[in-house]
């Protein structure tokens, strides 16, 4: 799916804006993923942005000494370590190389297009979580939209399987693209902090 790749830069750049505005005192929010507050999802986040880009850069994973949710990354320069992060997947994902060919993400050998693929859903499904958390929207292209619902449901029943996504949330009949992958990932489109 090497034509997604020109939706990673501004699926980026409106994360990007989501991060600008969470505050130090929004770190300890609740998010819409029930496990994570805002902290724990950033921290998730400069976790596996790593891993991610090696697999689109198609070199070996980084050497990690603790699990994700020891790591800790979160400290007071978090904004601009995950800007930083981000910017480097985009200049990975935005090449239509990346997205061809079979790639490992960590020993799991897959397409590489299913790796592009999480990337986008990290920026999008993670941007609309934080958004939640902070009680902002977000703007989502209705490409982007699209291109996650479908993604969403070619894994959805691993993701399920693997704990990456919650059981479905059933959306309504005129519920839009975007809702819809919302719902497919376990997500409630209603969802309020």
């Amino acid at each position: 799916m090497s034509e997604h790749a020109a939706l990673i830069a501004p699926a980026a750049a409106e994360f990007a804006g989501i991060l600008r505005g969470i505050g130090e005192t929004d770190l300890s929010a609740r998010t819409p993923c029930a496990e994570y507050d805002v902290r724990a999802l950033l921290n998730h986040l400069l976790y596996w942005g790593p891993w991610l880009e090696a697999a689109g850069r198609k070199t070996s994973p980084p050497e990690v000494a603790t699990g994700e949710a020891e790591a800790g990354l979160v400290g007071a320069d978090w904004l601009d370590a995950v800007e930083k992060q981000t910017a480097r997947l985009v200049d990975v994902f935005g090449a239509p190389e990346a997205w061809q060919g079979m790639t490992a993400l960590g020993t799991a050998e897959m397409p590489a297009s299913i790796v592009g693929d999480m990337v986008l859903g990290e920026f999008v499904l993670h941007g609309w979580d934080l958004a939640r958390a902070v009680g902002r929207s977000v703007d989502v292209a209705p490409e982007a939209a699209e291109a996650v619902l479908a993604s969403a449901a070619a894994m959805g029943d691993q993701a399920r399987a693997m704990k990456v996504y919650g059981e479905e949330v059933v959306v309504s009949d005129g519920a839009t693209t975007f809702e819809r992958a919302l719902g497919t990932t376990g997500r409630n489109p209603d969802w309020v902090r």
